[in-house]
């Protein structure tokens, strides 16, 4: 597996960040979806990523600086056809190595609590992130489950 920084410009990515976003979307709670699309991607505050293998996309996502020392897990998403390959685990683990070059003490995320967020949760979990409160511009809702962890 090859990680990439950027690709937000690759049809593939463009392809899979439009059917992350769509669902979300559709799936979004009564406070909103919390998913960044490409534009907010582009952000200078925001680093993305792209997981390849043999000229394949595998999995993509972002970190997004909070506050200085604090950093916010986004747009983690893996291709449908290649979940169960570990591409979502080697992101974080690189995610995890860049915030912690970066000087980051903490990282968050916020994810839904639905049935389909469960192998998302269950991957955080993998990496020490444990529930925390709202963070950032979150507020509090049944359907968000927010996560945290030390660096």
């Amino acid at each position: 597996m090859e990680i990439r920084e950027g690709g937000l410009d690759e049809p593939e990515v463009i392809a899979l960040l439009h059917d992350h976003v769509a669902r979300a979307r559709a799936n979004q709670t009564p406070g909103g979806a919390h998913v960044l699309d490409i534009a907010g991607l582009k952000r200078p505050e925001v680093s993305f990523w792209s997981v390849w293998e043999d000229g394949a996309l595998l999995s993509c996502g972002a970190l997004k600086l909070i506050e200085p020392g604090h950093g916010e897990i986004k747009g983690m998403r893996t291709a449908p056809a290649q979940l169960r390959r570990g591409a979502g685990a080697a992101l974080m683990a690189h995610i995890l190595s860049v915030a912690r070059e970066r000087g980051y003490r903490r990282l968050s995320l916020e994810t839904g609590t639905t049935p389909e967020f469960e192998a998302a949760q269950a991957l955080c979990r993998q990496f020490g992130f444990t529930p925390s409160e709202a963070f950032g511009d979150y507020e509090a809702h049944p359907l968000s489950k927010f996560m945290s962890r030390a660096i």
